[in-house]
């Protein structure tokens, strides 16, 4: 197994008009779309940044900080040896979209990360 890239972030913030506006007119990063729950942005290699308000209901479990995806090139092996190091998942089943497969879990430090993948299944 290897770690390829940072595949993605997110971030689940109470100022979330603002951080919009920190990633679209301070950082110039390209908008991928804007609504009441989330802000959707696009580094120039692809990488997305993505922006959680109060009124999305599915990241609760964030935390505080930046959530970090690891895109892995082989998502089976990196799940087993996670589990094998006795890492702790947020959620029992990896999801799965568009070709991509991916499951957040708890590190050694308490914050929540992501493991990011290919999804063979698809």
């Amino acid at each position: 197994m290897k770690v390829t890239r940072l595949g993605w972030m997110g971030v689940r913030t109470r100022q979330f008009d603002q951080m919009n506006s920190f990633y679209r007119d301070v950082l110039g990063l390209d908008v991928l779309s804007i609504d009441d729950k989330s802000g959707r942005f696009r580094l120039k290699d692809g990488t997305e940044v993505h922006v959680y308000g109060q009124l999305d209901e599915h990241h609760d479990f964030f935390g505080g900080g930046p959530v970090v995806a690891l895109e892995v090139d082989d998502f089976a092996v990196a799940h087993a040896r996670l589990l094998s190091a006795g890492i702790e998942f947020v959620y029992e089943e990896p999801q799965r979209a568009s070709g991509k497969i991916w499951q957040h879990f708890l590190a050694p430090d308490g914050n929540v990360y992501e493991i990011l993948g290919n999804d063979v299944a698809a």
